[in-house]
């Protein structure tokens, strides 16, 4: 069992940067791939980033790619995702998921077994 508290969301001005991060419990953490997903109101949720359980592999939508880095931190059960370059449309909810996911499956929220609360971003014009 694996449980997900995000945090660091907020208000920020487009151009700007916020860096939500995602503390794990358990001691299996780094086991999991670990993903970030967001959902915007009367939308459906989509994948953001991916990362490997070494770290070594990261994913990304294209809608994000060379915007937002995804990293983690296997000895504080931590992964982060940093947000440059902020765009009103990344305006969302962000959430963060875990789970034994194959490398040609990480976009797929069902993939995902665990999942956070989310937090809100909200970026203005």
């Amino acid at each position: 069992q694996v449980q997900l508290v995000e945090s660091g969301g907020g208000l920020v001005q487009a151009g700007g940067s916020l860096r939500p991060s995602c503390a794990a419990s358990g001691r299996t953490f780094s086991r999991y791939v670990m993903g970030w997903f967001r959902q915007a109101p009367g939308k459906e949720r989509e994948f953001v980033a991916a990362i490997s359980w070494s770290g070594g592999s990261t994913y990304y939508a294209d809608s994000v790619k060379g915007r937002f880095t995804i990293s983690r931190d296997n000895a504080k059960n931590t992964v982060y995702l940093q947000m440059n370059s902020l765009k009103p449309e990344d305006t969302a909810v962000y959430y963060c998921a875990a789970g034994i996911t194959p490398a040609g499956h990480v976009e797929g929220a069902g993939s995902y077994a665990y999942w956070g609360q989310g937090t809100q971003v909200t970026v203005s014009s």
